[in-house]
């Protein structure tokens, strides 16, 4: 199931709520293939920041490239279906099966063709039994049901996966699982990932790349080498302090006495 990860370019992208600029003139250039994470505090325009890229929400200026193709140059449902977004609610239709749920977008492209043997490729995908494609969501776990969105989001065999807090509502084992296990498939099918995330540590794992917003601009733009090292800014500190501290936690009891 080959796939490949297209590049993202963002240039002077602001977006305007009234006189609240949630996200101010970013401009990034994001490679093929990379895995980004984009973290901040509430409110500094991460998950503004990830929707204009998909048009679910529209830049008051500026431009969203991928591949070099603007994004605003293709109708927003053709746009969305080249491209895979997994949110924290998951928002799986709770009348239709899972096996549904994860074919929805080939059946709304008219492509189900392929569609049971599809829904098999991706259940494995995400190793979740092939039995649970008859189940209803409300007879799985919250873990299987946000392994089904991270299926369905990959049904239509998208390059460019958006991700926004897709695992915060987890308990912290099951999220440790799964964050192992996308970084996995994101590296198996050589996608380039965007993620928010609230969880510093979750990002310094994660990703290859983090960026630390504030206030709609982007004040940190490092590895998490870079970042650990402390050398990025009061922001970036701020926020890889408590992560610091607990790795060294971790460090210290795993000394024998």
């Amino acid at each position: 199931m080959p796939v490949s990860g297209p590049s993202l370019s963002l240039q002077h992208l602001s977006r305007h709520y009234g006189s609240v600029q949630a996200v101010d003139s970013v401009s990034l250039e994001i490679p093929a293939g990379a895995l980004v994470a984009l973290v901040g505090l509430s409110g500094s325009g991460k998950s503004t920041l990830l929707k204009m890229i998909n048009r679910l929400v529209e830049p008051t200026s500026g431009t969203v490239k991928i591949d070099g193709e603007p994004v605003d140059s293709v109708d927003p449902h053709i746009l969305r279906r080249r491209i895979g977004y997994v949110f924290q609610n998951i928002g799986l239709f709770p009348h239709m099966t899972v096996g549904r749920n994860i074919a929805i977008g080939l059946e709304l492209a008219g492509d189900m063709a392929e569609g049971e043997a599809r829904v098999s490729e991706l259940l494995d995908l995400v190793e979740l039994p092939q039995d649970m494609a008859t189940r209803m969501p409300d007879q799985l776990s919250g873990g299987q049901q946000q392994r089904v969105g991270v299926a369905r989001a990959l049904a239509t065999r998208p390059g460019l996966m958006l991700m926004d807090e897709p695992f915060g509502a987890l308990d912290p084992v099951t999220r440790d699982n799964l964050t192992e296990q996308y970084k996995a498939l994101h590296k198996r099918l050589g996608l380039t990932t965007i993620i928010v995330t609230h969880d510093m540590a979750e990002a310094l794992y994660l990703a290859d790349r983090i960026l630390v917003m504030e206030e709609g601009q982007i004040m940190a733009d490092a590895t998490p080498a870079e970042l650990l090292s402390g050398n990025v800014g009061a922001e970036a500190e701020a926020l890889v302090a408590i992560p610091r501290a607990q790795a060294a936690q971790l460090i210290a009891l795993s000394k024998p006495a």
